[in-house]
């Protein structure tokens, strides 16, 4: 995903509008085009490269002479606007190669895409719109002075680009637009970030005393913070009390393992590039773990197995570790360590659909439980021209797993698309996709059929027939990693936890000092009865505990005073409802502890 705003919130999938996706993006690459004709305009000098339509909008990369600001943009889109009457039609012709080096001559960039065009053996189409030509191949809007209204669009920013993304070349200067169908869709989008930018998890993290990263740690490695922590032990409690009640059982295993294990699982060379360099040790080499499912692998093989075993649900709470690249960190969402909720289904071909729909199940009752609304199954298969070399060389077990998951999702009728060749490399997955209360889309969790590590690591159950049998193996984690999730949830929430997640349930403000002691009796006994109770007393005045309180989300307020103090309660107040009057603590207690447990 992208970063900044673009990473905030992706509204691609939130408007409706009146076009098609293919219209939609026919408007925002003629825009991108009506940007580079603004340019040439107030910049001549100017070398043009490439201008695509992106999924909020368009850009279009530029060597400018003289370097342009944030300031520039209004006269850019101004020029648009006056060019935009003109461009009665985009036509577009094919040319021959001598043609289109004259009309780019001088712009190595235009001369480098059309020689990469001749070696393709492709056609060369240059489009034309007003006085403004360009190389192109199509993919536009024909009458752009109807079909664009002058109000539905805007640049937004600039940013430097490598040409070509390669940081050898040229740095260009990128200039981003933002475009939608009406002025009000645009309005709407921008609206939409604004409200995600207030929700942004980096944003909220640092402001909630969630997490924290330092340099001396090391980027991508999150440090928890107490706050942070609570809300990663509900969600493990969460998630051991539903495998719990669903028969699994728990295992453990170390952070590092021998390169032989990873050899026999496939990661290397599939994953290696994804995995830290080795540590030399004792004449051979050790990886920190990126992954739980070898593991877990060898843990099914350490004791033999029966189909009365069948079916072996291992889960753990598994610290795995990703080499991911600097410039591709983000806050929680992109880390180099991450805390999964994993679990391996070993089973029988019979028993298949019953697990597979089981995890379905799974997933579908977190989504209730969080208010997502908005979800999707993006079911990935895979190639079958890249057998050997992406994908491991097993035609048939393809076909049979992938219709074997196809046919679970259709019977159980969840939503879901089917993507091609972006499998794992040893069986077909799921990737869930959900959509926050904003409209942002994030890609919350994966389940993955595995029929290749099963025979790799030579896993064998004794069938009732006494012959033995390979195990067919699903990973899961519906929760996916605490980082992401927990990422998710405070873009999801903007904050506001619900009680059982709140990292502060309970404030306790005495209003003087002569009611510290009472305050203090309390919050021990909320303490006492495993609330997560906090007693403010500083010397800041009332008012600013109560406003503190506030800013802290604290989901319940306890007020003591000497009213409270004579009648024997305390004031109650609720961050999302308000005062809810005077009740003895004893009360508080059992109605706070009863919520906490139904996870209201």
């Amino acid at each position: 995903m992208q970063g900044g705003v673009g990473f905030i919130i992706s509204l691609l999938h939130y408007f409706i509008t009146s076009m098609n996706p293919d219209q939609l993006a026919h408007l925002r690459h003629t825009l991108a085009h009506l940007t580079a004709a603004a340019v040439l305009e107030l910049f001549p000098e100017t070398k043009p490269t490439i201008g695509p339509a992106i999924d909020n909008g368009f850009y279009y990369d530029f060597e400018f002479k003289t370097p342009i600001t944030e300031k520039d943009l209004k006269d850019i889109e101004k020029k648009m606007r006056k060019l935009l009457p003109s461009w009665k039609e985009m036509s577009g012709k094919e040319v021959t190669a001598d043609e289109a080096r004259a009309t780019f001559a001088g712009n190595q960039y235009k001369l480098e895409l059309i020689d990469e065009i001749i070696a393709k053996g492709e056609k060369i189409t240059l489009y034309t719109a007003g006085k403004f030509t360009d190389l192109c191949r199509g993919g536009h809007s024909e009458s752009p002075a109807k079909d664009i209204p002058s109000d539905c669009f805007k640049l937004s920013k600039l940013a430097g680009a490598y040409w070509r993304g390669d940081e050898k070349n040229t740095q260009l200067t990128r200039i981003y637009g933002l475009a939608f169908t009406s002025k009000e869709e645009l309005e709407g989008y921008e609206n939409m970030v604004k409200e995600a930018e207030k929700r942004d998890h980096r944003r909220l993290g640092k402001e909630l005393d969630l997490f924290e990263f330092d340099d001396d740690v090391g980027p991508g490695l999150p440090l928890w913070l107490p706050n942070g922590a609570a809300i990663v032990e509900e969600l493990e409690k969460l998630a051991k009390e539903t495998e719990f009640k669903m028969n699994y059982v728990r295992v453990r295993t170390p952070h590092i393992a021998k390169e032989s294990m990873y050899l026999k699982s496939g990661h290397l060379p599939y994953y290696e590039e994804s995995m830290y360099p080795p540590m030399e040790y004792e004449g051979g080499k050790y990886y920190l773990k990126a992954m739980n499912c070898p593991h877990h692998h060898k843990i099914f093989a350490s004791r033999p197995k029966s189909y009365r075993d069948l079916p072996l649900r291992l889960a753990e709470y598994g610290t795995v570790y990703r080499h991911e690249k600097s410039g591709e960190l983000f806050g929680l969402m992109r880390v180099r360590t991450l805390q999964m909720n994993d679990a391996h289904m070993y089973c029988t071909e019979e028993q298949f659909a019953d697990e597979f729909r089981a995890v379905n199940d799974m997933y579908l009752q977190y989504f209730k439980l969080f208010g997502i609304d908005k979800y999707v199954m993006r079911f990935s298969t895979h190639d079958p021209k890249r057998l050997g070399e992406k994908f491991v060389n097993e035609p048939e077990l393809w076909k049979k797993t992938e219709d074997m998951v196809r046919k679970v999702l259709v019977d159980s009728k969840i939503p879901f698309i089917e993507v091609p060749n972006e499998a794992a490399f040893y069986g077909p997955k799921i990737d869930v996709q959900v959509w926050s209360v904003i409209g942002r889309e994030f890609t919350l969790a994966t389940n993955q059929v595995d029929f290749a590590q099963t025979r790799r690591f030579e896993l064998t159950y004794t069938d009732k027939d006494g012959s033995l049998k390979t195990p067919l193996c699903i990973h899961r984690a519906p929760l996916g990693t605490h980082e992401r999730f927990i990422g998710f949830l405070i873009e999801h929430y903007g904050g506001n936890f619900p009680l059982w997640l709140s990292p502060i349930q309970v404030r306790v403000i005495p209003v003087m000092e002569s009611h510290y002691d009472a305050a203090q009796k309390i919050h021990e006994a909320l303490r006492a009865a495993m609330i997560r109770s906090e007693i403010d007393l500083s010397n800041n005045g009332f008012g600013k505990k109560i406003r503190n309180a506030k800013n802290d989300r604290a989901f319940y307020t306890i007020i003591l005073g000497d009213k409270d103090i004579e009648a024997g309660k305390v004031t109650l107040e609720s961050r999302d409802k308000g005062q809810i009057g005077q009740i003895g603590i004893e009360a508080v207690i059992t109605k706070l502890s009863g919520e906490i447990l139904q996870r209201v």
